[in-house]
């Protein structure tokens, strides 16, 4: 019965050839519209997460001490009393961490050097860039070459240049490739820096580096000991210092313990990344509307043509009701028809949507996507993403079914026999 019942909705089908690869059509764009957007959206996030974690610090030790001195000074002695500063003629202090060498030796110990892979101490000055009548505000850091490779890759990032030019040369610098396209800058460039003391000081461009995180890419790199020049800093004090663990998608106990060790406030790469991760998590809510939407569109395609069906075959339908054919088989010959409609478009629409990716993955164009710069759309081939599409697809097309379907179910072989106008 199964078999004859298969048979008779493929000639349904065929029978109404144009409808039903209309209909097929429609199903098979929509699904890949919505694996394509989908995919570009997690490709998005995938390719940022993997970015960050190969090239930003898993977790930032700042300059900010997480047991700070109390304002209100006297509220442990008497707790009735309130304290307030009248007129604060101290300067106030900036963030920096004090002895860092020792918090390195701490990270190297037994205790934490299989969880800590790579610490980096840097100086981070905020100044301005001149070059004849060009200057740029950036970012200028200060590191130790060896252990800033260790956590960003420095090395394989260089586009121009040396390296061992930037080790060699007094007062080099290390300069991001949006900072060196804004600015004309060419390797051997002199251009003078002015930090926020108002001294200036003259560099040389010693290499030019693209990372694809675009805050990076638009910051300068001289060494450490000229970032503490430069911000006025003595030798045995950074800004903070730049760390890369063992476990980056878990590292948020870690920089806990960090902090209780060090008495520094640590920040993992999630923290830092908040707004942008919430951003993409948005979009995917979004996304995932859009595959029910379009789903429920496409449902309504496939009810169309079954009820559709339902009117031109009535007198086929009666006559089957009368050899027999019982009211739950004709609901089920309907719903196996809105299932094959439905499964036949949505395997198109993953095939479609293979090549749709691949065109979008390999578009030989650089451009900005949120927080990177690449060549080509950050694609996701997660065959996840294509199950999900496809299989709320066909259950949507499978459920459009059951309306006409039950609608077929009750007539009555009778009265469509007897009515001539069928």
């Amino acid at each position: 019965m199964l078999k004859t019942l298969f048979n008779i909705a493929v000639r349904h089908l065929v029978g109404r050839r144009r409808q039903t690869l209309t209909t097929i059509f429609g199903v098979a764009v929509s699904t890949m519209v919505l694996i394509t957007t989908n995919s570009l959206t997690r490709g998005l996030l995938d390719s940022f997460i993997d970015t960050i974690v190969n090239v930003a610090p898993h977790i930032t030790i700042k300059g900010e001490k997480i047991n700070p001195v109390p304002v209100n000074v006297i509220e442990a002695v008497k707790p009735s009393s309130i304290a307030f500063v009248d007129n604060n003629i101290k300067k106030q202090d900036r963030d920096e961490v004090i002895n860092y060498r020792q918090i390195l030796g701490l990270l190297g110990s037994r205790e934490y050097s299989k969880r800590v892979l790579a610490a980096s101490p840097y100086v981070d000055s905020q100044v301005m860039a001149v070059k004849g009548s060009l200057n740029e505000s950036l970012l200028l850091k200060g590191i130790l070459l060896e252990k800033e490779d260790a956590i960003s890759g420095i090395r394989k990032k260089l586009v121009r240049g040396e390296i061992s030019m930037f080790e060699k040369t007094p007062n080099a610098l290390l300069v991001g490739r949006t900072v060196a396209n804004n600015m004309g800058l060419e390797v051997n460039d002199n251009i003078t820096i002015i930090p926020s003391s108002g001294k200036s000081l003259q560099c040389k461009v010693a290499g030019i580096f693209f990372s694809g995180v675009n805050v990076v890419d638009n910051s300068v790199f001289v060494s450490l000991k000229l970032g503490q020049i430069i911000e006025g800093m003595p030798v045995n004090k950074v800004t903070g210092i730049s760390l890369k663990v063992s476990t980056p998608l878990d590292d948020e106990p870690l920089a806990k313990e960090l902090e209780h060790a060090t008495g520094y406030r640590c920040i993992t790469w999630q923290e830092e990344s908040a707004s942008i991760l919430s951003l993409f998590a948005r979009i995917g809510y979004i996304v995932f509307s859009l595959v029910a939407f379009v789903g429920v569109v496409s449902g309504f395609g496939v009810a169309n043509i079954l009820v559709t069906t339902v009117f031109e075959k009535s007198r086929d339908i009666a006559i089957m009701k009368s050899f027999g054919f019982s009211a739950s088989q004709i609901i089920f010959l309907f719903v196996l028809e809105g299932f094959m409609v439905g499964l036949a478009g949505a395997l198109t629409g993953g095939v479609l949507a293979v090549g749709s990716i691949s065109v979008l993955a390999n578009l030989p164009i650089e451009s900005s996507q949120g927080p990177l710069t690449k060549t080509g759309f950050s694609m996701s081939y997660n065959p996840i993403y294509f199950l999900l599409v496809i299989g709320v697809t066909v259950l949507i097309s499978t459920l459009a079914a059951i309306l006409p379907s039950a609608r077929a179910a009750r007539l009555e072989p009778v009265s469509v026999l007897r009515d001539s106008s069928l």
